[in-house]
């Protein structure tokens, strides 16, 4: 059997980072069982969903690299189809049509709430025949068992078991003939071939009660897999209180795609003590056993280190492209040619300890300014009367140089000695000569990507 897994979110709001994870499990899970991941737009919600919201959720699955095959479905087009099947469980005696209106069932919800007895109603309507049916609206619902258990097996909460008395004679079609989501979902699975239903453990009540369609339509079920939602720190419920929740913010906060997966996959999910891997390492190793059945809790400080390592690995020609990328999604200016050719030669240099893009970036001041530098607060406290001296004499020894490191760590090196000062001390008003900065990449890399004629010329700058 080949695997089909799916992704459905609703586009009722943007990709959450909980909805990403999710999207990441069935993704992995379909592509090391060499199998297919499925789009479905659940925008039966007419009232909330909308184009910018469906839009989003397309470009934060973009970004994470998340591609999926054919195009996205939408459940709403299917609506006939769903009401079709409600049709054929009504005709062979697994549905029935309840006449009871909003105003008498809840008048048993009153009563029973009065009672202290259960509120789930229980329509008179079940097994009167259709000769006895009025000429008035009603509601197509499914005949569910009332007595005995039923057990689900699912992959990550192992069998779970719900006592039939527990389950509503669920609504399938509204009393305008509109299908409800329980009942097209069901069928958009069945249709779309999904074998693997991997989802948040807040659908597992849902699970029973589209468990009475698959088995009233004598339909194949798909194998379940319930993931446990993400925790903040302290325990809740992931919200914007604990910081960003969207997809789209992590983008704009400038996570690598590739961290963030190997994080969120990480997140509720362990192969041994593995912590940093590739996505082909995750594709092999991905498996539903391996999920907890704890919710996991989001750690700010292991996303950043994840981030970084993914960074300092990165080929140096993907990361400017993903570089480029942040900076459009975030409506910065990209980078020019010669930036670009600047960066590439100094990402050895750069891609060390950077945990985000804004970080690189920072560490690149000094390839993207231009001068006349202006070195910030910080940077310009180090270039004092004495320092500025020690850069004019510093800028002719340079001139003539050779422009290897070992060249240039000897001038410098031979210079900090002639003023009866350690090397640091020097590196002070060279960082803020060559990139304004008190902090960034050693100053024999940054002569060495800026070049001869550039770091005389902004030594010169900084003397004068």
């Amino acid at each position: 059997m080949s695997v089909v897994t799916r992704f459905a979110p609703s586009p009722t709001g943007a990709l959450h980072i909980g909805g990403a994870r999710t999207a990441l499990f069935n993704w992995l899970y379909a592509r090391g069982k060499g199998g297919k991941f499925l789009l479905r737009i659940e925008d039966t919600d007419k009232a909330r969903s909308t184009d910018e919201n469906r839009q989003a959720i397309l470009d934060g699955l973009t970004w994470l690299g998340l591609d999926w095959d054919g195009e996205p479905s939408s459940q709403a087009a299917n609506a006939s189809r769903h009401a079709a099947v409600a049709h054929e469980m009504l005709a062979a005696g697994k549905a029935y049509k309840c006449f009871s209106t909003q105003e008498e069932i809840e008048a048993f919800r009153e009563k029973a709430r009065a009672e202290k007895t259960s509120t789930l109603f229980r329509s008179p309507w079940r097994d009167v025949p259709d000769a006895d049916h009025p000429d008035a609206p009603f509601v197509v619902r499914v005949k569910a068992p009332r007595e005995g258990q039923t057990t689900l097996h699912d992959e990550v909460q192992g069998d779970v078991t719900w006592s039939n008395d527990q389950l509503d004679d669920m609504i399938l079609l509204r009393s305008d003939g509109s299908p409800v989501y329980m009942l097209a979902v069901v069928v958009d699975d069945h249709d779309m071939g999904v074998t693997h239903v991997i989802r948040g453990d807040d659908h597992l009540a849902n699970a029973f009660r589209q468990n009475l369609i698959y088995a009233a339509m004598g339909w194949d079920k798909p194998t379940l897999a319930h993931i446990p939602l993400i925790y903040g720190p302290d325990g809740k419920k992931l919200s914007k209180r604990h910081g960003a929740t969207g997809a789209a913010e992590y983008q704009a906060l400038g996570y690598p795609a590739a961290g963030m997966r190997n994080y969120l996959a990480r997140l509720g999910w362990s192969h041994g003590d593995d912590e940093f891997f590739s996505d082909a390492q995750a594709k092999t190793w991905f498996d539903l056993p391996g999920i907890g059945k704890s919710p996991a809790r989001f750690d700010f400080k292991k996303l950043e280190n994840i981030c970084g390592q993914h960074i300092a690995a990165a080929e140096d020609a993907a990361l400017l492209q993903e570089l480029q990328g942040f900076l459009a999604a975030t409506d910065q200016p990209t980078l020019t040619a010669t930036q670009a050719d600047g960066m590439v030669m100094a990402m050895y240099c750069l891609k060390e300890r950077a945990k985000t893009f804004p970080e690189l970036l920072e560490k690149a001041h000094f390839i993207l300014t231009s001068r006349p530098v202006v070195p910030d607060e910080k940077a310009a406290s180090h270039l004092t009367d004495v320092s500025r001296g020690i850069l004019s004499e510093l800028t002719p020894q340079l001139q003539n140089a050779s422009w290897s490191r070992d060249a240039l760590e000897g001038i410098v090196a031979s210079t900090a000695e002639a003023h009866d000062m350690k090397l640091g001390k020097l590196a002070g008003p060279l960082r803020a000569a060559l990139a304004g900065r008190a902090v960034s990449p050693s100053v024999f890399d940054m002569m060495l990507v800026l070049g001869q004629d550039e770091t005389v010329a902004r030594l010169k700058d900084a003397s004068a």
